[in-house]
């Protein structure tokens, strides 16, 4: 298992990915779409990518905004693996 990252190491590794934040034990963003089967089509890249990697984001949707929840539930808080799922989410849609 990876190790917990503290906040200043999560925080500096944010700043090199747009629009993610560390709240709550979390590091989460927000996607909008224009039309909520975008959104639809955008989870399901999404969990092609999680499955892959094995690592699971929380999801949430509501009409054309998906929202996702990155934490390593095993260790209770943020890991390299979360900043790795980012990373690969990042590169799958509009941002």
């Amino acid at each position: 298992m990876p190790k917990l990252l503290g906040q200043p190491e999560i925080e500096a590794k944010l700043a090199s990915l747009h629009g993610w934040k560390y709240s709550g034990r979390f590091i989460t963003k927000t996607f909008e779409f224009e039309h909520f089967m975008d959104g639809i089509g955008f989870v399901n890249r999404v969990a092609a990518v999680a499955e892959k990697l094995d690592h699971h984001p929380d999801i949430k949707v509501v009409w054309t905004k998906v929202t996702l929840s990155i934490q390593t539930h095993s260790e209770g808080g943020v890991t390299s693996w979360d900043i790795q799922l980012a990373k690969a989410v990042d590169r799958l849609g509009p941002g």
